[in-house]
């Protein structure tokens, strides 16, 4: 089966709007490293290179799928940011709009009747569920403990 032109339309938009996720990600890396803590830094890196790697996975399968692969503009990010929760607070809400964003897709290949797009979408929907739950433990610590204790 041939995507459709819908949700072959749906896979571009995601594959940007992780690429943007991955310079956002890259972004908030700048922006710990600058304040000298590496270790935020280190894991937003991380991040920005997971949300690449997803894009260049929906890439693959797009055109494996006989899909129409178009490489849109990359609007540009935010380069100022605040506290490290407040940080941690954007990378939460951004990843329950991926998540959002996701499930868009998945009732576009369920729409379709498209088994193999929503059995590899899957992989991403349980990858959410990761990714909110790990963004809102930070935020929740740094809550808890505060962010001078969380650094330490």
């Amino acid at each position: 089966m041939v995507l459709s032109k819908k949700l072959s339309e749906a896979f571009n938009a995601q594959v940007n709007a992780e690429m943007w996720s991955s310079n956002l990600y890259l972004s908030m890396s700048v922006h710990f490293k600058k304040l000298g803590l590496n270790g935020f830094a280190h894991w937003m890196k991380k991040q920005a290179e997971e949300e690449l790697e997803h894009a260049h996975k929906m890439i693959d399968y797009a055109i494996d799928r006989g899909g129409n692969v178009t490489i849109g503009q990359i609007n540009v990010v935010p380069t100022a940011w605040g506290s490290v929760t407040e940080v941690f607070e954007h990378v939460y809400k951004h990843e329950v709009h991926v998540s959002e964003l996701i499930d868009k897709m998945v009732d576009i290949a369920e729409a379709d009747n498209d088994h193999a797009a929503k059995d590899f979408l899957y992989g991403f929907v349980r990858e959410q569920v990761e990714e909110e739950s790990s963004a809102k433990a930070i935020v929740d610590q740094l809550k808890m403990y505060g962010e001078h204790h969380a650094i330490l």
